[in-house]
């Protein structure tokens, strides 16, 4: 989370020039994303208990979330020509409030994105299928960009939320890959030979979340 003083502080060393009365509006706007961070994620965990008392299993593993930061906002608008201003962010970021839910095997992402979807205020936007139709880097994933009321001081807000739905597997993966790829020491591209490994290890863990999933159904045969 970025509050007003380290958003002032980044914007500064990256040379954004912002008037006071504009930054105040993009921090006000944060808070709403905030709020649509946390509905979103109240609703998930009503889900998982919901899914522990009548199966007996929770789902999801774990949830994290994340708010885009005002300096990466403002960095997007200025890569894609787009004059920054809180209707163009609203209007053109799709990402700003990100939650990521990681599930325990391979049928569950598709089972809460499911169950989430048929909630009557959740409205999906964009569906993005990486879980069965992994990109050609290996990542596997469910993408749902969806829109969510939130009820704020005397208003009601329609917010977007992307939310990134996998596998511990595919997370394990898609973390580690992004870190291998982006977040190296000195940001050097990996040859394609480096990037044709990563791309055998997401292979391999997909056959291990198959086999999990396979191991998990026939003891719940055993069960009953």
């Amino acid at each position: 989370m970025t509050n007003k003083a380290s958003a002032v502080e980044l914007l500064e060393e990256q040379k954004y020039t912002i008037s006071p009365d504009i930054m105040k509006a993009f921090v006000c706007e944060m808070q709403v994303y905030r709020a649509a961070i946390k509905e979103m994620r109240t609703k998930l965990e009503n889900l998982d208990d919901s899914f522990q008392a009548r199966y007996e299993y929770n789902p999801i593993h774990h949830i994290e979330t994340r708010l885009k930061s005002i300096p990466s906002i403002l960095k997007k608008l200025e890569a894609r020509n787009i004059p920054m201003s809180i209707e163009n962010m609203n209007n053109e970021l799709s990402d700003i409030a990100g939650v990521r839910v990681i599930c325990n095997y391979f049928d569950d992402v598709e089972q809460v994105a499911d169950m989430l979807l048929s909630q009557d205020d959740v409205t999906l936007i964009r569906r993005k299928d990486y879980h069965r139709h992994p990109s050609e880097t290996g990542y596997r994933s469910l993408h749902l960009v969806v829109s969510i009321p939130v009820f704020l001081a005397g208003e009601r807000r329609d917010v977007t939320v992307e939310i990134q739905i996998r596998t511990i597997a595919m997370d394990f993966w898609a973390s580690l890959e992004h870190q291998l790829r982006y977040k190296n020491r000195h940001n050097t591209p990996i040859p394609e030979e480096l990037s044709e490994r990563l791309y055998t290890c997401a292979l391999a863990l997909a056959e291990v979340d198959k086999e999990m999933q396979m191991i998990y159904d026939a003891i719940l045969k055993l069960n009953n």
